[in-house]
């Protein structure tokens, strides 16, 4: 096969691609080699060393979060005694926004490509403010974290199982013509996933209090539908991944120091290079001087063409 031949192989796998989400489980129990010890983070390979403050602060969150330790030190005694593995989500078949911390018995969205028979996989979107994926890990942050996985994700779980899968492709193509990008504008995006799942959330039998929790979360986070847009562009892509011959890049993913990506024909290699510092508008009381290089799997969704 041609460089051509397999470039367009991998083209054509992409858009044959049919990303469906089916549901929402605990991290270990879908997510292939996933394990209470391991820590999925964002971006291509790093060690304890190398990690930028936000993502060191989600893997001490994620940590307290599973009750492998109990403050920063503890966390930080772990990881200096090789007690803690790390690895790109990309690894296994996941993407994560920003840091993308992903531990075990988070709760994560299913994302079925039913063209081609693979999986991938996201956690829920906390919101905005302090939250674990800028590296925050203070008590409400973890309060946050355990509503997520004991409250919002068996609700929202229950109304997908009641959709028979929710076709991403379609949601993403709706939301573009109405003027998101899929990655950091998703108003249109999150109001379609509202109103898709609200009336299957409406008979899960989930308790009145909680039931207007989980939509009050849909209402107020326009960031909701990011984590399963995300999850969706990773199986797409995924299904053009490991194609000998082309040269498609099928991953762009930053950790916070670096920048990488990898190509469909090369396998699992990554290439990497420092990561740039996003220059932008601050809070009052920060200035460009407290400003880190760029993190996140969420440009999956620019690799994935939207």
């Amino acid at each position: 096969m041609t460089i051509d031949e397999a470039n367009q192989l991998a083209v054509q796998r992409i858009l044959d691609s049919t990303p469906v989400l089916v549901g929402i489980a605990r991290a270990a129990d879908v997510i292939p080699g996933m394990r209470r010890n391991l820590i999925l983070h964002a971006g291509p390979p790093i060690t304890w060393d190398h990690m930028s403050g936000p993502l060191r602060g989600a893997v001490i969150g994620g940590l307290i979060f599973e009750g492998l330790a109990n403050d920063e030190r503890s966390a930080g005694a772990l990881v200096e005694q090789r007690q803690v593995q790390f690895a790109p989500c990309h690894h296994h078949g996941a993407v994560g926004p920003m840091a993308g911390v992903t531990t075990a018995s988070m709760p994560v969205y299913i994302i079925e490509n039913r063209a081609f028979g693979n999986r991938a996989y996201s956690i829920l979107n906390e919101g905005y403010g302090k939250v674990l994926r800028y590296g925050a890990y203070s008590d409400d942050v973890l309060a946050r974290l355990r509503w997520l996985r004991d409250v919002c994700a068996p609700a929202m779980g229950r109304a997908l199982e009641r959709t028979g899968g929710l076709d991403m492709k379609s949601l993403i193509a709706q939301q573009i013509q109405m003027g998101d990008e899929g990655h950091n504008r998703n108003k249109a995006g999150t109001a379609l996933f509202a109103r898709l799942l609200a009336p299957h959330l409406a008979r899960t039998g989930t308790e009145t209090d909680d039931l207007a929790a989980v939509l009050t979360y849909l209402a107020e986070n326009d960031l909701a539908v990011l984590n399963p847009v995300m999850a969706a562009c990773k199986a797409m892509m995924d299904a053009a991944h490991g194609i000998a011959g082309s040269t498609l890049v099928t991953c762009m993913a930053r950790n916070g120091t670096e920048f990488g990506i990898r190509v469909s024909g090369l396998q699992d290699a990554w290439f990497t290079a420092p990561a740039e510092i996003p220059v932008g508008l601050f809070f009052p009381g920060f200035t460009q001087d407290d400003a880190n290089p760029d993190i996140g799997d969420s440009t999956i969704t620019e690799t994935a063409g939207i």
